[in-house]
């Protein structure tokens, strides 16, 4: 929001003439001031231009050529790429030689051979605003050839932008900002404009409240004695400082009002306003509508129209009038307007249409429904000024549906006040502080009886007092207080062990990764997993409405993008929430942990979980019968405690790595931490470490396929017994020599004793020991 210092003056006459005084307490107050910049200085060398034809070149797609004559009759020829002008309008002309704000220097560079004597400018390349939709257009009857800055009265501003949040809504009127500041600083404030004297005959436009609840009050008055002229340069000056384009006086008064008073209104041309009046109405679904940008908008049957008396759209309610009813150099009566609408359906049409005004920006945000009376006192003030034949016309209408708020009462306690704040506060201190920006008190007992002003629809609790009155006394009085709790300090348990967690896979050179937690259609059965999933009503990015049953498939992706950037064998790891769907409201959420192994084979995947699992102290059962969906049918396995799955290990489908257009093999392990974490891991035992040498030798078993890996590894532990102290499957043959429906296990066993060197004898007891375990489960030793 972009506060001009000369209006807080005239609205407050009492502040200091000090710029950093004032910007200190805005942001004291609340009202963070981003920037305070200096605007309206001419640019030296832009001078006013009338355009003469303007031509196309049929090698020039995005430029044509615009003819201007900057007053002194010669014809200039210039290349642009906006197309908003057109023969007979006034535009700024940088001349050859000018330096332009953003640093460029305005030279004669040529186009298809053809050198552009200059440039036209927009608004913001002249630091007159945001606009950079096309070129500014000046009033056609300004001098040719002086300073764009001279032809339109305009004169250096001082400007705070703020940083104004949507709990402040009377904060977005130069008129709340000078009321806060009047009460810091402690000096008058008192904005009263002359009352509205209706001195004409009667002539009114009607009102009908077709949907109350969506406009709860609509107000109309008619004036005639309207002179379509310029604004008076003091005017103009503050709207371009402020962000905006003066157009007329009387679209400019308009505009002043609103920015003044946080007042959107709305004047329309009487003689074009069908059957003279107004009718309130929610739109016909696919109904049209021209608003006074140029476009076309089609609507829905939950946006608000504003009509005229015989039912034709001349605006959309609370965001953008038509242009069939705009006014022109020949208006002389206009029918004035000022309405509160209901906020949140304001917002949904600004959202869904992607229409965002200053009027919108203000009315979503919540409106003074009871000030409607001193805005357009101050609108009848303002024009008169350049309309002095100015007459208020009997008739005023002034239609209120049953929907139209009354005052807001709060009772407030000074002991919660000073509870809340950290220091102490009386009724009479509390009065003080807020009184000066509109609160009404009243004592109440030991209370206080708060009356929220009609500006501030956003104080609806005590809570909100209070910050009133932190607001006002300063927060940098209010000192500082340690919050005391009862609860020790420190990590929970399973914090701990989550901390724990990450470290041992830091340490084993996993990366962590952060997906994007949101997944898309059809992610999910990339990654071969079921398709059904909680979806999201409000997504934060279209398209990504799936909620993630699994961190595989952003972990795959992220696998993938590390391939196409030529960084193979990525190893990473999340922890995060999965959201499988349930029978019941909310979702089966639970953390889990998700890694993978990128250019490594499933046991790469099963010695990390062992790994893990010796660190953390954890235990579970290896069941290759039950393949997880979307891993390798021979090459994958679950995890199970007990009855529980708890996690799944092997390798990934590849056809999900096809899907996701990764050329590696991908080892990948998931858990699900939720249960793991909870459960108290089992204290690990201290073994001496051996002084003798070791013995590695290697067997290789074969085996029906029905008999899986994890119970051989368990027979071979078990018939080495405590003389093993490593076991590690190297290799899975299947072929010649080896009976169809079996497959070759190889295995390297090292053996260690605490209290000698094993014998050659000792070796071969262990390894009869071991081959008798494997021959129970039908293994044979291979020869």
């Amino acid at each position: 929001m972009k506060i001009v210092h000369s209006w807080l003056l005239d609205l407050c006459p009492g502040l200091p003439d000090d710029t950093e005084a004032i910007a200190e307490a805005l942001s004291d107050l609340g009202l963070a001031v981003e920037s305070v910049d200096r605007v309206g200085a001419s640019v030296a060398g832009v001078v006013t231009a009338k355009v003469l034809r303007t031509e196309r070149h049929p090698n020039a797609a995005k430029v044509h050529r615009v003819y201007v004559d900057a007053g002194d009759g010669v014809e200039r020829h210039v290349w642009c790429g906006a197309f908003n002008m057109s023969a007979g309008d006034v535009v700024p002309l940088a001349t050859a030689g000018t330096a332009m704000p953003d640093g460029r220097l305005i030279e004669p560079k040529p186009i298809l051979g053809i050198p552009s004597q200059g440039m036209l400018c927009s608004a913001r390349e002249l630091g007159l605003g945001d606009d950079h939709s096309g070129i500014l257009l000046l009033p056609h009857d300004i001098a040719l050839g002086v300073p764009y800055g001279e032809a339109l009265g305009l004169r250096e501003e001082l400007v705070y932008d703020l940083d104004v949040l949507r709990n402040r809504p009377d904060a977005y009127g130069h008129l709340g900002v000078a009321r806060d500041l009047a009460a810091r600083f402690g000096v008058p404030f008192d904005y009263s404009p002359p009352a509205v004297e209706a001195t004409g005959a009667p002539m009114t436009a009607t009102v009908e409240l077709v949907d109350g609840d969506r406009c709860p009050r609509f107000t109309s008055v008619v004036i005639s004695g309207v002179r379509v002229a310029h604004s008076p340069d003091w005017m103009a000056s503050r709207l371009s400082a402020a962000g905006m384009r003066p157009i007329n006086n009387v679209v400019d008064v308009s505009n002043y009002v609103m920015l003044e008073c946080n007042r959107p209104n709305h004047a329309y041309d009487y003689e074009t306003l069908g059957g003279h009046g107004f009718r309130v109405r929610l739109a016909a679904e696919g109904e049209t509508l021209v608003t006074l940008d140029g476009a076309e908008r089609t609507l829905t049957a939950d946006d608000l129209l504003i009509c005229d008396g015989n039912d034709r759209p001349i605006g959309l309610g609370g965001v953008m009038g038509g242009q069939n009813t705009e006014i022109s150099d020949d208006t002389t009566t206009v029918a004035l307007e000022t309405a509160w609408f209901e906020p949140l359906g304001i917002m949904r049409t600004a959202v869904r249409s992607g229409l965002r005004s200053e009027a919108s920006a203000r009315f979503e945000r919540g409106m003074d429904p009871h000030g409607i009376g001193a805005g357009i006192a101050r609108f009848v003030e303002l024009l008169r000024i350049t309309s002095p034949d100015l007459v208020v016309h009997e008739g005023a209408v002034d239609a209120r549906s049953e929907h139209f708020p009354g005052a807001t009462t709060i009772t407030v306690r000074p002991g919660r006040v000073g509870a809340m704040l950290g220091t102490p506060f009386t009724a009479e201190q509390i009065t003080a502080l807020i009184e000066p920006i509109g609160f009404s008190c009243a004592p109440d007992g030991g209370n206080v009886a708060v009356t929220v002003p009609s500006w501030r629809p956003d104080c609806t609790l005590e809570i909100d007092i209070v910050e009133e009155v932190a607001r006002h006394y300063g927060y940098a009085k209010l000192g500082k207080t340690v919050p005391k709790s009862s609860l020790p300090g420190g990590l929970s348990p399973v914090q701990q062990r989550r901390r724990r967690l990450r470290e041992v896979l830091l340490g084993l050179g996993i990366s962590e990764a952060m997906p994007h937690p949101f997944l898309s259609d059809g992610d999910l059965a990339r990654a071969g997993l079921a398709a059904d999933a909680v979806r999201l009503v409000n997504p934060l990015v279209v398209g990504d409405d799936v909620l993630r049953t699994s961190l595989r498939p952003g972990l795959l992706k992220a696998v993938a993008y590390n391939e196409s950037y030529r960084t193979p064998n990525a190893a990473m790891f999340e922890i995060g929430h999965v959201y499988p769907p349930s029978d019941d409201v909310l979702p089966a959420e639970y953390e889990a942990l998700g890694v993978v192994l990128a250019g490594r084979e499933a046991p790469a995947a099963v010695d990390l979980w062992r790994e893990i699992a010796a660190a953390m102290g954890w235990g579970a059962r290896l069941d290759q019968g039950t393949v997880p969906a979307g891993l390798h049918p021979g090459r994958g396995a679950t995890l199970s405690l007990g009855r529980d799955a708890i996690g799944v290990v092997g390798e990934v489908h590849p056809d999900v790595l096809d899907a996701y257009e990764v050329t590696e093999r991908v080892a990948v392990l998931e858990l699900n931490l939720s249960v793991l974490l909870a459960t108290e891991p089992k204290v690990p035992q201290w073994k001496p470490t051996s002084r003798f040498p070791s013995s590695d030798f290697d067997l290789a078993f074969v085996l029906p396929d029905s008999v899986i890996a994890e119970k051989v590894d368990k027979a071979i532990r078990q018939g080495a017994g405590s003389a093993l102290v490593d076991l590690a499957l190297f290799d899975v043959y299947r072929g010649k020599g080896v009976p169809e429906g079996s497959r070759s296990l190889a295995y390297r066993l090292r053996v260690q004793a605490a209290d000698r060197t094993f014998t050659d004898a000792d070796l071969s007891a262990i390894r009869e020991k071991v081959v008798a375990a494997v021959a129970k489960l039908g293994g044979q030793l291979r020869g």
